[in-house]
Order: structure tokens, then sequence, then C-alpha cells
């Protein structure tokens, strides 16, 4: 990889993260574009590592949100376990979202099953398709969503329940989080914030594994050149999911997915046709 390959895939993934078009799938596709060898185990971790930087946006914008405790007072009789949950509920939920994907996650890394499917661009192109059909009618199915609907421990368990789906490439985690919201009487709004803050712990802990993962294999990767990549990816994709997760959930709230279907349908469809007559992905071999 190079600085002008590494500034063009971190926009890439800001513009794609909070989108429900998969932005993993959108990097693998990115990278084959510009014929970055796969299989690459600095370049799987910098998939990884980038999205945090853009994740982080998610602090940035909704910081009064993330760090604001429940001081209002506990219900009567409430033991001391019950008063922490109440106060850290925010933390707590999250905690109880993120489980089933540190279980499936951790599975899937361990089976080696997660570094195949990110090396497979066939996989994300059929994905694409599936979930863009799917999209078109999702607003139809599960759009039922009342305000006076809150997220519970059942609702943020279930929820990651849906966001272990992401764990293939082209599915995408925004979508799959979302939808999993809706099926639970959230509103698009409400589902989409849960979905940007449970992003936090759980690109935190996957990046975190990648990292230690390179660290224990091969420190080679490690040059100065490879870190200051690092860095500059996380910042751009940053600084540009920062603009489109506000741009978001305007459209979101009042649109709904259809658009994002219709697109992810195109761009698949484009692929799959280009893989099942031969043709490479790669403007340059």
């Amino acid at each position: 990889m190079d600085w002008i390959q590494t500034i063009i895939i971190a926009i890439v993934e800001g513009l794609t993260e909070f989108l429900p078009v998969s932005s993993t799938g959108h990097m693998i596709i990115t990278q084959n574009l510009l014929g970055i060898p796969q299989g690459d185990a600095f370049v799987h971790a910098f998939t990884f590592i980038i999205q945090f930087g853009a994740i982080l946006s998610v602090v940035c914008l909704y910081w009064k949100r993330f760090f604001q405790l429940d001081n209002t007072p506990a219900p009567e009789g409430s033991n001391l376990l019950q008063r922490l949950k109440h106060k850290y509920n925010f933390y707590w939920l999250l905690i109880v979202g993120v489980l089933p994907a540190v279980i499936i996650g951790l599975a899937a890394k361990k089976s080696g099953l997660l570094d195949w499917l990110l090396d497979s661009v066939e996989v994300v192109a059929v994905m694409l398709v599936v979930g863009g059909i799917f999209m078109l009618y999702c607003d139809r199915l599960f759009n039922k969503g009342s305000d006076a609907n809150k997220v519970t421990e059942r609702r943020a368990f279930n929820i990651g329940l849906y966001q272990c789906i992401s764990v293939i490439p082209g599915v995408s985690r925004s979508m799959a989080t979302i939808v999993g919201g809706m099926t639970q009487g959230l509103t698009r709004k409400r589902a989409a914030e849960f979905s940007f803050f449970l992003a936090v712990p759980t690109m935190a802990g996957a990046t975190l594994l990648d990292l230690l993962d390179l660290f224990k294999e091969d420190t080679s990767w490690a040059t100065g050149n490879n870190i200051a990549m690092l860095i500059l990816g996380c910042v751009v994709a940053f600084i540009v999911a920062l603009l489109a997760m506000k741009w978001f959930v305007s459209f979101l709230t009042k649109y709904g997915f259809k658009a994002f279907g219709y697109y992810r349908i195109i761009v698949g469809t484009i692929i799959i046709v280009l893989l099942l007559t031969g043709h490479s992905l790669a403007m340059v071999d």
C-alpha cells in the first residue's frame, strides 16, 4: 500500500461506515480495484483499525450522550448492583449488546473463517445484492417503531445477535443493527443511534485483537511507514465519517432504506457480472 491508496481507502471507510452498504465490503472492493494484494496480515489489520478511527467520530458527535450518567433516583428497594446498573445503564446496555459479537467474532477469527471472508470479493458481491433486495422491503416490514420504546437489556441483546450477521463482508454492521433495532420496536432514528453507540465497543475490541495478533505473529510490519499510514487512515476516516454520520441520520429518518437497497443491488450486480465474465477488478495489474 502507498499513501494515495491509504487516503482513498480511508475516505471510502469514512463514507460507508455508518451507511447500510457495508464499509468492509467497500474497502475489499476498493483494495481490489487499486490492485492491493489480498491475504496480507497488515492489509487485514488496516481494514479493521481504520474502522475504529471512523467509529471514534460517534464519541465526538454524541459526546454528551456518551458520557452522561443516569443520576435520577434508583427504584426503591434496589440493591447495590441494581443501583449501579441504573446509574451506568447506558454502558451496561452496550456490554449486553456487544456480548454476542464477542462470542461469534472470536469463533470466526480462531477458525480462520474471518480471514477467508475478508479475501473474498465474491462473497461481498453476493451479500450486497442479497442485502439490497432485503432493504427494498424492510421499511414496510419493520417500520412500526414508537418513540415510547426504549433500548432495554433484552432489546440490546437481540440487536447484538443481529450484529453477528455482519461478520460476513457485504452484509453491513450498520444495516444489521439498525434493522435489528427496528424489529424490536425502535424508531429508525433511535435504532440508528444505538447502532452507532454499539459500534464503539465492537470495533474497539476488533481493533485490539488485530493489533495483538499482528504483534504476536510478526512485528516486521511495524515499520515507521506502515504505522504512519495507519495513523493517517484513522484520521481521514474519522473526519469523513463525522460528516457522513450527520447526513445519514437525517436521510434515514426521512426516506428509509430503499435508496441504499438499489445502490447495493447495482454495485453487487456489476461486480458479479465482471467476475463471471472473467474480468479482474484491479484497475492496474
